[in-house]
């Protein structure tokens, strides 16, 4: 059974995948669609991995869907990493913080959560 109170890691994704959808809006203003549709994918997939995990069916599940999220994670870094280099792409630097976060997050549950 799901549990409501405040979580923090659903709410740093929640936010996160706003903030994603945001930049990906700006970045198809300005005609950038294949790295657009690729960020919103794996930025947004964070936090449905990590909601997804709170009805885990096992001990096993949850750590198997953090690990997900974790993956998706990475993989944003790379889109954030290209868009940022790009002279051609602007940049929204407060959205690297905001990863960096939530992947510290995510490994210290995963960790955690194997003991």
């Amino acid at each position: 059974m799901r549990n409501d109170k405040q979580n923090l890691i659903v709410d740093l994704t929640i936010q996160f995948a706003l903030n994603i959808i945001e930049y990906c809006e700006l970045l198809e203003t300005n005609k950038k669609f294949v790295i657009a549709r690729q960020l919103l994918k794996s930025g947004t997939s964070i936090g449905a991995n990590v909601h997804e995990s709170q009805n885990a069916e096992s001990k096993a599940d949850f750590i198997h869907k953090l690990k997900i999220a974790a993956k998706e994670a990475d993989e944003t870094t790379y889109w954030l990493f290209l868009c940022e280099r790009s002279k051609n792409y602007p940049f929204n630097k407060a959205l690297k913080p905001k990863l960096e976060s939530i992947i510290k997050v995510l490994s210290k549950i995963i960790s955690s959560s194997k003991k």
